[in-house]
C-alpha cells in the first residue's frame, strides 16, 4: 500500500488553500504582475531588500534613525507595490498612484539620510518641513496598514493620534495636559518612542532575519520533514492523525510566526486525515487551529515574539524561550490529552503502519536539517553571540546544510526565492511595527498606559484575580483581527503594567498578556485560525471557534499558574521547586482534559468531571496545602474510575 505523503495531500488543497489564506489573512492578497519586467523588477528589488538586512546584520547596521528610516522607506516601498488599494483593483498592474506613494515612502528617508545631524538635533523642535515629512510618513504607513491588515489597527492609531490631541478635554484619569499636532509629530516621527520606536527596531534586525531563516528552511523541506517526523511518530498511535497535526503544528507554527498561514499550510494535510480516521469537522478544525496559534507560544523562536519580548524588558533572549519553555509544553500536553481520550472514547484508530514513513528513513532523509536548529539553539543560549550575529549563522548553515542530500539542496534560484519571500513575508509584520508605533508613541507621550493600568486595578478592586480576569478581557478584546506581534505591542503597553504595579514580575506579567492576545485567533466571535480551519474541515465555523477553547483550556489556565507561581517561568527559583510545581502542574493539565472530556478510563458523571476540574484549579498555586487538597481530589476521581471501569467489564454479556 502506498505511504502517506504531504506531496501526494497538497495538490487536491492547493486552491483552497490559497482561498482561504486570502479570505482569513488578508496579507495574502498581493499583486502577482503579468508584465515580466514590472515582476523581475520587484522580485529583484525582495531580494536587494532581504541582501541589505542579511549584510548589514554581519557588519552592522547604520546609526539608529539611518538604518530605522531606511528600513521602513524600504517595506512601504514593497507594500504600495505588492498590495492593492482595495478588493476590487486589479493584481495584473500597478497604478500611478502606487509608484507615487513608493517613491514618497523613500523620500521620506532620503530626508531624514540628507539632513541626519540637524535632523536629530532638532528633536523637541520640529521645523516646518519636519512637521510634513512626518505628517507624510504617518499617512503612508496608516495607508500600508489598511491595505495589508485592514481597517482595526488603522482606527485604533486613529483613535490615538484624537486622544493626543484632544485628550486634555476628557474627565479622570484618562485627562492629559494636552498636544498640538507640531508635538505628536515630533515624538512619533523624530523621536526613538514612534514609527522609529522599538517595534520597528525589532522588525528591521530579529524579525527580518528569523523570517528569511523560516522560508529558507521551508526551501530545503522542513515542513514536509516535520510533518513525516509527526507521521513516523504519532501517526499510528489510537488518534494519530489529530496527533500529528499537534506535533507539526506545534514546531511549524513557531517558525513562521501566523496561526492562520499554519492552519491552511498544515491543515490541508492533517484535517482530512483526522476526518478519516473518525473524527468530527469541528473537533479537527479545532484540533488544527489550537496547535497552531499554540506555535507562537513555543520557544525558540515563538513567531519573532521572543525577541520584541526581550527588547521590552531588556532581557537576554534566552531568558525568554527559558521561562517560555514550560508553560509552552503544557499547553500542548493539555490538547494531546483531550485528543487521547476523545480517541479512546470514541475508539478512533491510528494509521495502519504500512502506510506510514519509518523514522529511520525520514531521519536518513531529511534528518540533517535538524542541525541548523541545533546551531541556532546553541548560538543563542550557549555561545555568547548575540542573537542577530546567531541568526546571520544560522541561516548560513542552512544553506550548507541542505547541500549533504539531493533531496534537500537548494539551487541557486532557490536561494534567491527564499529571500525574496522572506522581504514579502516580512512587509506585513514590520508595517503593523510600525503602525504600533504610532500608538506607542502616543502612549508614552500621554501617560496613556499608566493610566489604563490605574483603572485595571481601579475596576479590579486590587483584588488579584479580579485584575487578572479583567486584563484576560481586555487583551482578548485588543487581540481580535490582529497580527500576533502587534496584539502583543498593544496588550503589553496598555495592560501588562496593571499587573506589574500589583507586584508580578515583568516578565510573567508580559507572558501572561501575550497568551491572552494570541488567545483571540482562536476564540469567537473574531477566530481567524478557528474559522480558516473550519473552511478545510466543513464544519461549522463558530462551533470549530468554541471546540478550540475547549481544547485551548488548559491553556487559558496556565498563565494564571505561572502568575501564582512564577517558579514555572523558572524566575528565582530552585531546581528542587521547579520540579515540584511542574510536576503539579502537569498532573492539574491532565486533570483539565479529563474534566473537559468527561473520559478517562470510561465516561464520568458530571460530578466527577467538576472534581476533577476543581482539584486542577487547587494545583493552580504553589500552596503546598492545595496542592495537597488537588492531590486528593484526583485520588478520589482515580478510585471511581478505576471502579467505573470494573463495573463495566463485570456487566458485559461473556
Amino acid at each position: 500500500m502506498a505511504k502517506i505523503t504531504l506531496d501526494e495531500l497538497k495538490p487536491d488543497m492547493k486552491a483552497k488553500q490559497e482561498h482561504l489564506l486570502e479570505k482569513f489573512e488578508k496579507e495574502s492578497k498581493t499583486r502577482t504582475f503579468d508584465h515580466f519586467l514590472l515582476a523581475q523588477a520587484v522580485y529583484w528589488i525582495a531580494i536587494g531588500i532581504a541582501l541589505y538586512h542579511f549584510i548589514t546584520s554581519f557588519i552592522g547596521y547604520p546609526a539608529t534613525h539611518l538604518h530605522r528610516s531606511l528600513h521602513v522607506a524600504m517595506i512601504l516601498f514593497m507594500t504600495f507595490f505588492i498590495y492593492p488599494v482595495s478588493r476590487k483593483s486589479s493584481r495584473k498592474t500597478l497604478p500611478w498612484y502606487d509608484i507615487v506613494f513608493a517613491l514618497l515612502s523613500v523620500a521620506v528617508a532620503v530626508y531624514v539620510w540628507v539632513d541626519y545631524i540637524n535632523f536629530i538635533n532638532r528633536m523637541g523642535s520640529p521645523n516646518t518641513m519636519d512637521v510634513i515629512m512626518g505628517t507624510l510618513l504617518i499617512v503612508l504607513v496608516l495607508e500600508a496598514s489598511r491595505r495589508i491588515s485592514g481597517w482595526p489597527l488603522v482606527i485604533l492609531s486613529l483613535l490615538f493620534l484624537l486622544y493626543g490631541l484632544f485628550g486634555r478635554n476628557l474627565p479622570g484619569i484618562f485627562m492629559h495636559r494636552g498636544y498640538d499636532w507640531k508635538a505628536l509629530v515630533n515624538h512619533i516621527f523624530i523621536n526613538t518612542e514612534g514609527i522609529y520606536g522599538t517595534s520597528v527596531d525589532v522588525a528591521a534586525s530579529y524579525i527580518f532575519l528569523f523570517i528569511m531563516f523560516g522560508t529558507v528552511m521551508n526551501k530545503c523541506g522542513m515542513g514536509r520533514f516535520f510533518n513525516d517526523l509527526a507521521l513516523a511518530f504519532a501517526g499510528s498511535t489510537k488518534g494519530g492523525p489529530a496527533k500529528v497535526a499537534v506535533i507539526a503544528s506545534g514546531f511549524l507554527g513557531s517558525i513562521n510566526g501566523s496561526a492562520v498561514a499554519n492552519v491552511v499550510t498544515t491543515g490541508a494535510f492533517t484535517i482530512p486525515l483526522m476526518k478519516k480516521t473518525g473524527y468530527s469537522k469541528e473537533f479537527s478544525g479545532a484540533v488544527e487551529s489550537s496547535a497552531s496559534v499554540g506555535g507562537q507560544l513555543l520557544p525558540p523562536i515563538m513567531g519573532a515574539a521572543a525577541f520584541i519580548m526581550a527588547e521590552m524588558l531588556g532581557v537576554k533572549y534566552g531568558t525568554i524561550v527559558i521561562s517560555a519553555a514550560i508553560p509552552a509544553l503544557l499547553y500542548y500536553l493539555g490538547i494531546l490529552v483531550q485528543v487521547q481520550l476523545r480517541a479512546s472514547k470514541n475508539n478512533l484508530q491510528g494509521i495502519p503502519k504500512e502506510e506510514l514513513p519509518k523514522v529511520r528513513d525520514v531521519m536518513r532523509e531529511r534528518g540533517h536539517l535538524l542541525l541548523p536548529i541545533a546551531f541556532l539553539l546553541y548560538m543563542l543560549l550557549f555561545s555568547g553571540a548575540t542573537v542577530i550575529f546567531s541568526a546571520f549563522w544560522a541561516i548560513v548553515a542552512t544553506i550548507v546544510v541542505s547541500m549533504a542530500r539531493k533531496s534537500t539542496r537548494m539551487t541557486y534560484k532557490q536561494i534567491l526565492d527564499a529571500f525574496a519571500e522572506g522581504t514579502r513575508a516580512v512587509v506585513s509584520v514590520a508595517v503593523a511595527c510600525a503602525v504600533v508605533g504610532i500608538i506607542i508613541g502616543v502612549v508614552s507621550l500621554t501617560g496613556f498606559g499608566l493610566n489604563m493600568a490605574n483603572a485595571i486595578i481601579q475596576l479590579g478592586q486590587s483584588n488579584l484575580m479580579l485584575t487578572l480576569l479583567l486584563t484576560m478581557v481586555t487583551c482578548m478584546i485588543l487581540g481580535m483581527g490582529l497580527p500576533s506581534i502587534p496584539a502583543y505591542l498593544i496588550t503589553a503597553t496598555m495592560a501588562a503594567p496593571a499587573l506589574v504595579k500589583l507586584g508580578i514580575p515583568p516578565l510573567a506579567a508580559h507572558m501572561f498578556v501575550f497568551y491572552f492576545a494570541m488567545f483571540a485567533n482562536i476564540t469567537p466571535p473574531v477566530a481567524l485560525a478557528s474559522f480558516a480551519a473550519a473552511g478545510l474541515s466543513g464544519g461549522d465555523p463558530i462551533k470549530t471557534g468554541l471546540q478550540s477553547v475547549k481544547l485551548s483550556l488548559a491553556g487559558f489556565i496556565v498563565p494564571y499558574m505561572f502568575i501564582y507561581n512564577t517558579a514555572l517561568l523558572l524566575i528565582e527559583t530552585t531546581p528542587l521547586v521547579a520540579i515540584r510545581v511542574t510536576v503539579t502542574a502537569i498532573v492539574g493539565v491532565c486533570m483539565i482534559g479529563m474534566a473537559t472530556e468527561g473520559y478517562f478510563l470510561s465516561e464520568m458523571k458530571w460530578v466527577i468531571r467538576i472534581l476533577a476540574f476543581a482539584g486542577a484549579l487547587l494545583l493552580i498555586t504553589a500552596n503546598v496545602v492545595q496542592d495537597a487538597i488537588g492531590l486528593t481530589f484526583l485520588a478520589v476521581v482515580l478510585l471511581y474510575q478505576f471502579h467505573a471501569k470494573r463495573v463495566q467489564q463485570h456487566s458485559k454479556p461473556a
